[in-house]
């Protein structure tokens, strides 16, 4: 079994190394897979570049580092980490280039993956810090469980439910679906996952936190709100409203 992370980064010099440490710190014991963390650097200004050219040379879990001349979309540079550099019987992990894996993230989704032959993709919980990373309470992040896709799909469109970077899923069901929508500037992630259910699969609910999700005055949601967010949602549902009112799905 062998994980990728994969990390879109841009201008993150000040919370970069800590995502790239947390993914080293990794462990795997007492079970045997394998693990590296793919970055897309992404014509940054700042230094991230050359810290990332360092950190790649040193010990450790292979670091893999594509630089880009200009900055893509989140959706194209991830098609990019996974489509170029992971493994076609990889599992993905996406993580945010100011978040913080946990430790034992990889592992339990292993144990999870093995506990659930067949199923393609899960789904975890997670915690938000600031920018300190000090807990906020009052802000956890929960999975719920559905009886079915179409449940789970008539939650995320009536906006009761969102999915983010707390999901691990197998290439050849990113493949199966066509990948990220390199057109899409935000919720991109919830697009594939909205794809993943239409096809019919439904994600298994871990019992265990994925990562630190840190919330600081420079996040690329900062400014999405209630309103934004539904009108994401539409521009995902009218993608799919062929399929999602045969669901009887109705239009957010």
């Amino acid at each position: 079994m062998h994980f990728s992370v994969i990390t879109p980064t841009h201008n993150r010099r000040d919370f970069l190394p800590e995502a790239v440490a947390s993914v080293r710190a990794s462990v795997s014991a007492p079970l045997d897979f394998s693990f590296d963390h793919l970055i897309c650097e992404n014509a940054s200004t700042d230094d991230s570049a050359e810290w990332l050219r360092q950190a790649a040379t040193q010990d450790g879990i292979p670091l893999r580092v594509r630089s880009q001349p200009h900055k893509l979309l989140p959706g194209p540079a991830r098609n990019l980490l996974i489509r170029q550099d992971a493994p076609a019987d990889s599992w993905i992990v996406p993580l945010d280039d100011d978040d913080i894996l946990l430790q034992r993230a990889l592992y339990h989704y292993a144990d999870q993956i093995q506990q659930h032959p067949g199923r393609p993709w899960l789904v975890a919980d997670f915690l938000r810090v600031d920018q300190d990373r000090r807990y906020l309470p009052n802000e956890d992040y929960y999975a719920w469980k559905f009886d079915s896709p179409t449940d789970m799909l008539r939650a995320i469109f009536r906006a009761e439910h969102f999915i983010q970077g707390n999901v691990c899923y197998s290439r050849q069901l990113f493949e199966e679906v066509g990948g990220y929508d390199e057109q899409i500037e935000m919720a991109e992630d919830l697009d594939l996952y909205v794809r993943f259910l239409l096809a019919g699969h439904q994600p298994v609910i871990c019992p265990h936190l994925s990562h630190l999700h840190r919330f600081h005055t420079s996040n690329v949601s900062i400014g999405v709100d209630a309103d934004k967010h539904s009108q994401d949602l539409r521009v995902i549902y009218d993608k799919y409203a062929g399929q999602l009112q045969a669901l009887g799905i109705e239009r957010p």
